[in-house]
């Protein structure tokens, strides 16, 4: 395990638009002076918005009309788990289960709503190899969203897509400090980068990409969201 790592918001990435190629974004902001300078064992996370608006994923609805709103939650969910008012706790086609889908009409231009990528880990995988490419760095790449969580209130980001960097590191079998064995440890950690990366990136501040230098190095492998997060529902206590 690393015993320092660093927090570093990446400023200066311009407005977004469909068909953008994020890796340009980023390597024309590391260029900038004061900024840094894309390491290999660095790990990049970019915010789900952003990759939204480069995929394409965002579509026009009337804010003011709820009944909009939910009908687009609902045609990007596989199934809806519970209805509040206009809260939708849905599963999306993904696998995650979250509110609303993921829609989100946040730091998007007034009457269009963001929706989730449609494959979160290629959008990672796609992102990393053009930036090794262009800047011949490897690194590894999160895609990061903010999602409430069962039990708790207040929101933490955590990852849709990985690439080049574990999503989970699977302990079980390791002895703890005391030298018993782990039996039930398995540490996500991609989300904890995300939420890790969250705190310098903010939400108002217009700040959708910072670099985590200092990641241990075994940490540094092929990841996936959708294989080694999401929770089969034949495991799911709650489904």
């Amino acid at each position: 395990m690393s015993d320092e790592m660093r927090l570093i918001a990446l400023k200066g990435i311009g407005e977004i638009v469909p068909g953008d190629n994020l890796a340009d974004h980023i390597v024309a902001a590391t260029a900038a002076d004061g900024q840094p300078t894309l390491l290999s064992g660095d790990v990049v996370v970019v915010t789900q918005k952003v990759v939204s608006k480069a995929e394409g994923r965002i579509v026009s609805i009337d804010i003011d009309d709820p009944q909009a709103k939910i009908a687009l939650v609902e045609q990007e969910s596989v199934r809806v788990l519970r209805r509040r008012g206009e809260l939708r706790i849905t599963e999306t086609r993904h696998g995650f289960i979250c509110a609303n889908s993921g829609v989100d009409l946040s730091n998007v231009d007034a009457g269009t709503a963001a929706l989730l990528p449609v494959d979160p880990d290629r959008s990672a995988r796609r992102i990393r190899a053009d930036l090794k490419r262009k800047l011949g760095v490897d690194v590894g790449v999160l895609i990061s969203d903010t999602f409430g969580r069962p039990w708790r209130r207040g929101v933490t980001d955590i990852a849709l897509g990985c690439a080049g960097v574990a999503a989970v590191i699977d302990l079980r079998g390791t002895p703890d400090a005391t030298g018993r064995i782990l039996a039930a440890t398995e540490v996500c950690v991609a989300d904890e980068l995300c939420a890790a990366a969250e705190l310098v990136m903010g939400k108002d501040r217009g700040v959708p990409v910072a670099i985590v230098r200092g990641v241990p190095a075994q940490w540094l492998r092929d990841g996936s969201v959708i294989d080694e997060i999401i929770r089969p529902a034949s495991e799911d206590l709650f489904r």
